[in-house]
């Protein structure tokens, strides 16, 4: 019988993973089944761009996998059991449950719309290419009625700056006003907070600092010092959340649902499930907790998948990098911060801004989704076998600070 691999989740890093197993495994011992709630592949880091008015495409999951091997079951996961070893998925069909030796849970995370009164209701978010879209109609409609109207995007991380300056310059005939819970970009050295405040000005988006938001209202906001922002559409970028399913399951999770994993992406709690990107809580090479990021799905992906290559076909496993070491910051279309971080997490002195670094992450994104979009490009002609008895679950030698097994 053949190895059961299924993968939750079809981002960048469910889709880059599940790609990288299917070309580095032989498919006469294993079957690798991707479960996605929607058909296609979704470019997350650009859906503000999308909503703003941008062209942003989202490549069928059909095509992504084509000649891989690999089954697509477009269905939404209701539960995972693993004691089990099944998870159940809804769809058109009704759904069912797919059984599994190895689950690789990368669901992901979602607007963390929950915590204030109103925010499900009234705002909006940039979490998902369907909400991206109902903002963008939102938009639309203010400027097809002629005199302008305001908009407030709540949260001062990089998701926020980044919507907030991509609307400005979109859609010069709007007001754009952007809530930060402390100072603006905090996170960011003195010349790249400068920076950062210049692109606000010349694109004529109002900061408000210090401000926390208590309630959000059909057409305003209420803030906790007294202040009421008038907004037409309010963005909701203040935050986000992972599904409550791995909880419900009785895997260890942290306070907020995500996935307790060890080093090498293992579950602590059930050894053939691994988890990676937003939903897995790892601790870094720097031994603080990596942040829901692109930069984090990505080194955690790499990790599970030589962990699980490790495990299934008895070979050492690469103990790959586990690092954040920049912040990447669009302001618009031609100007954007790059901002390196340090072991302990905080900005480096130098950042590098303007139209360079702008063309540089637009160069990164298209190298993400690229990779991503095409994970089994230049397959190896041959392919590891299983070994003879494999075991996921088994513990394997971790080769501390070896290369990554090609």
């Amino acid at each position: 019988m053949k190895h059961r691999i299924v993968v939750l989740g079809a981002g960048y890093a469910g889709a880059y993973t599940a790609g990288n197993l299917a070309r580095r495994l032989s498919p006469a011992d294993v079957e690798i089944t991707v479960v996605n709630a929607v058909p296609d592949f979704v470019e997350r880091m650009r859906l503000h761009q999308l909503a703003a008015g941008r062209d942003v495409e989202a490549p069928k999951l059909v095509g992504v996998f084509a000649g891989t091997g690999i089954r697509l079951r477009v269905a939404r996961v209701t539960a995972v059991d693993p004691e089990r070893q099944v998870v159940a998925v809804a769809d058109a069909d009704g759904g069912g449950e797919l059984g599994y030796d190895t689950l690789l849970y990368a669901l992901g995370s979602h607007g963390d719309v929950d915590g204030v009164p109103g925010a499900a209701e009234h705002a909006f978010d940039v979490a998902a290419r369907p909400s991206a879209l109902r903002l963008r109609e939102r938009l639309d409609s203010l400027g097809r009625r002629g005199d302008g109207g305001s908009v407030v995007v709540v949260g001062d991380g990089l998701t926020g700056i980044e919507t907030a300056t991509e609307i400005a310059e979109s859609r010069p005939g709007l007001s754009v006003t952007l809530i930060a819970r402390g100072e603006l970009g905090a996170r960011l050295s003195v010349g790249a907070r400068s920076r950062l405040r210049r692109a606000c000005d010349r694109l004529g988006v109002t900061v408000l600092e210090h401000t926390m938001v208590e309630v959000v209202e059909a057409t305003r906001v209420l803030c906790a010092d007294g202040t009421a922002v008038a907004s037409d559409a309010t963005v909701w970028t203040a935050g986000f959340a992972v599904d409550p399913i791995a909880a419900a399951g009785g895997l260890e999770v942290t306070g907020n649902g995500r996935i307790v994993v060890d080093r090498t992406m293992r579950s602590v709690s059930h050894p053939n499930v691994y988890a990676i990107g937003d939903g897995a809580y790892a601790i870094g090479d720097n031994g603080r907790p990596l942040p829901m990021s692109c930069a984090s799905a990505a080194c955690t992906s790499q990790q599970a998948i030589e962990t699980i290559l490790g495990r299934l076909t008895g070979r050492k496993i690469a103990n790959t990098k586990l690092v954040y070491t920049y912040n990447h910051i669009s302001l618009g279309q031609g100007d954007a911060i790059w901002q390196g971080v340090d072991d302990e997490g905080q900005p480096k002195p130098k950042h590098m801004g303007g139209r360079k670094s702008a063309r540089l992450k637009v160069r990164l994104v298209a190298l993400s989704c690229w990779a991503t979009s095409h994970p089994t490009l230049g397959m190896p002609k041959r392919k590891h076998r299983l070994a003879a008895a494999p075991d996921a679950t088994a513990d394997s030698v971790v080769s501390s600070g070896a290369k990554t097994v090609a």
